[in-house]
């Protein structure tokens, strides 16, 4: 195909006008994704390729997964989330769901993370459809994935249940264009402890439950502290070993009130082989040492331990398949690893080989003033053109 060095390239009009569709839709992940998804739907549709949506229980947000051509061969997933983290107490110069350009850069929520991918591959449907592909192309897009891949995993469910293997996804999360063939897991808990409230004059008539979440958070600590001096490095990883912290924390009424109750919140980034369920069970077991004390004055007295959520972590191999074929959509031949994580290891842990390659630099997710390079967006539109480039087809041994 006759493209250009990604030095002179730009967007094309299409891609940026389907950006800026999309970005106003306020897909923050605590609200409705039906909008985006609904009209995404529509739009689909007006090609002639059906979507099927799967929703969660609410019936507020919902997965869509549109297959475009029929070919003989398994297809490839284009996969990415539709739901932004809130804006709200970050100072913005412009609003967030507003595309807006200056100086090279285009400015909004969720325009590396990740809508500038997903609009890239919306906006060149109608070419797909053209192109004599002989394989299938995938859409994939999930709600909650910012809350803890949630969504993805009813739309793989779906997959399954219907009998449906694509042989290889591509996720597009943020990673300057460059592949990205391992990330750690992601694991999130929470821990409520129930003590005895009491006049603070009285300690020793109540059960302190934040000091007893304290004292569970410094085990917490120091198991963080415990891989980061012994176990092997992996300097693929920008932090090359597995991490824990504590997020959030409430407990208590007022300071003359010994406190009754106290919840917190903690994760666990996982390197690739670290068996998480241990890691589980071993702070329960520390847990459970300190039970006795507290039920001694406290019969009632309780800790409960919730697993939120989960995704495993990510870890392809430089010959696979799937990485080759990225490698050469993005006229790029170094890989990376990476800490975060992202729905690829969901599509891993499924049988799907997975990469993750996408427009943008994670370094911007999250933050005021969100951005994304026009020259990354304009790379993410080569990278999928070349996708209908005979020679590029994905080699999976059919």
């Amino acid at each position: 195909m006759n493209i250009p060095p990604a030095t002179q390239l730009t967007p094309s009009a299409d891609v940026m006008a389907m950006i800026e569709r999309l970005i106003a839709f306020q897909t923050v992940s605590r609200d409705s994704n039906l909008g985006l998804i609904e009209w995404t739907r529509d739009y689909l549709a007006g090609f002639g390729v059906k979507s099927r949506l799967t929703y969660d229980a609410s019936g507020k947000k919902a997965n869509l997964f549109a297959t475009l051509g029929e070919g003989s061969k398994p297809g490839l997933i284009l996969s990415g989330h539709t739901d932004v983290v809130p804006v709200e107490g970050q100072a913005w110069d412009s609003d967030p769901f507003k595309a807006t350009i200056k100086e090279g850069l285009l400015y909004g929520r969720g325009s590396a993370d990740m809508k500038s991918y997903i609009a890239t591959a919306l906006a060149l449907t109608p070419k797909f459809l053209a192109a004599k592909m002989d394989a299938p192309l995938h859409f994939a897009l999930s709600y909650d994935e910012e809350v803890g891949c949630i969504g993805v995993q009813g739309l793989i469910k779906d997959l399954q249940e219907l009998g449906l293997k694509p042989a290889a996804c591509i996720v597009g999360e943020p990673t300057s264009m460059q592949p990205i063939i391992a990330h750690k897991g992601t694991h999130r808990f929470r821990c409520c402890i129930r003590g005895r409230e009491a006049h603070s004059s009285y300690t020793t008539m109540g059960v302190n439950s934040i000091e007893y979440a304290a004292r569970i958070i410094v085990y917490i600590r120091q198991m963080a502290d415990r891989f980061a001096q012994l176990e092997t490095r992996d300097y693929g990883f920008t932090v090359p070993y597995t991490t824990m912290q504590t997020g959030i924390i409430h407990g208590g009424l007022a300071a003359n009130i010994v406190p009754k109750d106290c919840k917190f919140e903690f994760e666990a980034r996982t390197m690739p082989g670290i068996d998480v369920e241990r890691l589980y069970k071993e702070i329960q077991a520390f847990a459970a040492t300190l039970l006795p004390e507290m039920q001694r004055v406290e019969p009632n007295a309780a800790i409960d331990f919730e697993w939120l959520a989960s995704a495993p972590g990510l870890n392809m191999q430089e010959n696979d398949a799937v990485v080759q074929l990225a490698k050469a959509l993005a006229r790029n031949q170094a890989h990376g690893a990476v800490s975060y994580g992202t729905e690829a290891g969901l599509f891993q842990r499924a049988g799907i080989p997975t990469v993750v390659c996408g427009p943008g630099s994670i370094e911007q997710a999250h933050r005021p003033n969100e951005f994304v390079a026009l020259e990354q967006v304009a790379q993410c539109e080569a990278f999928m053109l070349r996708l209908m480039d005979p020679g590029m087809q994905l080699q999976t041994g059919a």
